[in-house]
């Protein structure tokens, strides 16, 4: 009895607020799983009717805060930026405003993480001083950054001219061979003696990038640490890692009082002790921003693990690849529940996809331990694209939510997963999503207004509500 009239009252709640003429306006994407609605837009004009069956609630309360996003993206591999350059201007002019141009024009990119030298999406790996084994440049004096202004400097400038604030964050995927344990793209460590001039080496990147006019906001030290079977990938473990940044990396920024933030770990969630180790060394944490984070391993709800035990570091969700050919549903449904609302639930700061983009033979790719099978967000052949899922998944939240916005608080009751964000110009956004195969209603409690919204069966729903 007292659920029955629980549900009266609620009903006549939401009918009168609905009723209400100071409503809320509201925007929506929806995206179906089966593919045939995909960012579609509308605007909610007036209250749905509400139906006869249970209604679920959600509270959201902008008061309670969490952490502030940075943004979401894609990482920008060598291979993205070849394909990207190789399109007629204007075509390839159209399509970098869908992708980071704002409101209408674009889906808002708002962060990129690029691979400092080659990933193992290059036709090739290469370093900014290759040199040819047995010999060493202790001061530099080879480095050069000419392989990435024939594609990757270019296409960042032209990505600038549209979002001038888009956030940066550069991965090695190696050092240098003649700086390794092994004189080998592939594998091996960094060789003790060459810890300074390492140290050295990334930050007369970050100075040369400077000079292009391209200021990178943060600096993974090591994508995969723990991998040292692509090409190239180089083995740091953690005592290694906390040694270089404590005694070289992290003094020598200071030094040159550059503001790059340095984000550690930049791998699985199964390994948490990893970057918990290296922040609780607290010479070496001064110098740290923050951990990033891939879920090739794991579960997403770990990074909740180490927010609690370093609560003023940040979290950062870096790589998720989708495979050739792709299952849209599968992948979508997969990538949005853990990426986009799993991650920022457990505080990450930005959340980024992997390749960008790749072409219809899903090349460049190195040998020797290239990935073979990363499908792009979009497929480029020639000045035509092709818009894969990750494109869909990244939109969701890319094109309302903001750098900036809070992550708040919002309490469901029901199935329906869900995340809340709240921008810098008041607007709320929510990300709902309801795999099961029956419509659902949930009434949202928002502005001090109740407003009901259907999510169809099958569907991701973007709102926002202003």
């Amino acid at each position: 009895m007292l659920k029955f009239s629980t549900s009266l009252y609620l009903l006549g709640s939401i009918l009168l607020f609905s009723c209400a003429p100071n409503l809320p306006k509201i925007e929506k994407l929806l995206t179906t799983h089966d593919g045939k609605k995909l960012l579609e837009y509308s605007l909610l004009s007036k209250a749905q009717s509400t139906p006869s069956s249970a209604i679920d609630t959600l509270w959201i309360r902008p008061s309670i805060a969490y952490q502030v996003m940075d943004g979401f993206g894609f990482t920008l591999t060598g291979g993205s930026a070849q394909h990207l350059m190789h399109m007629n201007a204007s075509a390839r002019k159209t399509l970098l405003i869908d992708l980071f141009g704002f409101g209408a024009e674009g889906i808002g990119i708002s962060y990129l993480r690029i691979s400092l030298g080659a990933s193992d999406l290059d036709a090739t790996p290469w370093t900014y001083l290759d040199l040819p084994e047995g010999a060493e440049d202790l001061g530099l004096t080879g480095f050069t950054l000419a392989f990435d202004t024939v594609y990757m400097v270019p296409l960042l400038k032209e990505i600038l001219s549209i979002n001038p604030d888009i956030g940066l964050m550069a991965s090695p995927w190696s050092a240098p061979s003649w700086m390794k344990t092994l004189f080998d793209s592939r594998g091996g460590s960094l060789g003790k003696k060459y810890y300074s001039v390492y140290a050295h080496y990334l930050v007369k990147y970050l100075e040369y990038m400077q000079a292009e006019g391209i200021f990178i906001k943060a600096l993974t030290i090591q994508n995969e640490p723990l991998h040292p079977g692509n090409n190239p990938s180089m083995f740091m473990p953690a005592e290694e890692q906390a040694l270089f940044i404590r005694d070289n990396l992290g003094p020598l920024l200071a030094k040159e009082r550059m503001t790059t933030q340095l984000i550690i770990y930049d791998h699985n969630a199964d390994r948490i002790d990893y970057p918990l180790s290296i922040l609780a060394d607290s010479v070496a944490s001064q110098y740290i921003t923050g951990a990033a984070f891939h879920l090739y391993g794991g579960t997403i709800d770990e990074l909740s693990k180490v927010h609690h035990a370093f609560p003023d570091k940040g979290l950062y969700f870096t790589e998720q690849w989708m495979g050739a050919p792709g299952n849209f549903k599968e992948d979508f449904t997969w990538h949005v529940s853990n990426l986009m609302i799993g991650a920022p639930t457990h505080y990450a700061k930005i959340v980024l996809e992997w390749n960008l983009v790749n072409g219809v033979d899903l090349k460049p790719h190195t040998d020797r331990g290239g990935c073979t099978s990363c499908l792009g967000a979009l497929t480029i052949e020639g000045d035509q694209h092709l818009k894969n899922t990750a494109y869909y998944v990244v939109g969701h939240l890319s094109k309302w939510v903001r750098p900036g916005a809070h992550r708040i608080k919002s309490e469901l009751t029901g199935s329906l997963q869900q995340v809340a964000f709240q921008n810098t110009d008041g607007t709320v956004v929510l990300l709902i999503q309801n795999e099961q195969m029956v419509d659902q209603t949930v009434a949202v409690e928002v502005f001090n207004k109740w407003v009901p919204i259907e999510v169809p069966a099958a569907s991701t729903l973007t709102i926002k509500f202003q």
